[in-house]
């Protein structure tokens, strides 16, 4: 796995219950038939990008969430962020795998309001790179269980063999709790959802010196 060719195919490989895997799976709902050949794409777009931009930091969430990564194959990145994407990684093109409305994420919206404001790009990524769903109902979210960790762990070690980032953002106490062995520095905000929005805005600008300003403490409204 040390090209993100070669990364993101071993990824695909990856089968497991309740775990919809965007890299090998279609949703018959939402998804274009060649969905997974399109997230597969992204993805692989994105970590060539970020290697020759020479990025050095990693955001790290915790899961893969229906509205975001599992439609698009980038994490923390929904249908509506991912020209920003593309534009932030170089210019990089993205496309869509699903049909219908652009759907928006509301975490996915305040991690790119704030990268768009720092202009600096970063590898994103999710302690479990897939998106865990209760039994019986794929459009949910629900936290990764133990044995899933264990199982994706192999691709974040990968991960940071490939990138050799000289710092790791945690986004949330559940991904910095995950991170804590790590010989490099990891530095953890608080997860932007749940009223946690101002916070990790103010993290961020902690860790990039950025000036606050009206942008960043406006609370982002979404009917989601």
């Amino acid at each position: 796995m040390k090209t993100p060719r070669d990364f993101v195919a071993a990824l695909a490989e990856l089968d497991l219950p309740d775990v919809f895997n965007p890299y090998r799976d279609c949703c018959p709902v939402h998804d274009r038939s060649d969905a997974s050949r399109l997230r597969t794409a992204n993805f692989v777009q994105c970590l060539e990008a970020a290697l020759d931009a020479r990025v050095d930091t990693i955001w790290i969430a915790r899961d893969l969430g229906y509205r975001g990564g599992r439609r698009t194959g980038v994490p923390l990145t929904d249908e509506v962020h991912l020209s920003d994407a593309g534009q932030l990684l170089g210019g990089v093109s993205l496309r869509r795998a699903t049909r219908g409305p652009v759907v928006a994420e509301r975490t996915a919206a305040i991690v790119w309001r704030m990268l768009t404001r720092i202009s600096e790009p970063v590898v994103l990524w999710n302690v479990f790179p897939l998106h865990p769903h209760e039994s019986g109902d794929p459009f949910s979210n629900r936290c990764h269980t133990r044995k899933e960790r264990d199982t994706a762990w192999p691709f974040l070690i990968a991960l940071i063999e490939m990138i050799r980032p000289r710092r790791m953002v945690a986004i949330g106490r559940d991904a910095g709790a995950a991170l804590v062995d790590f010989e490099i520095p990891v530095i953890t905000v608080r997860h932007p959802s749940y009223g946690g929005q101002s916070d990790f805005i103010a993290g961020l600008q902690t860790i990039y010196g950025l000036n606050e300003g009206p942008i960043e403490n406006r609370t982002l409204e979404l009917p989601f």
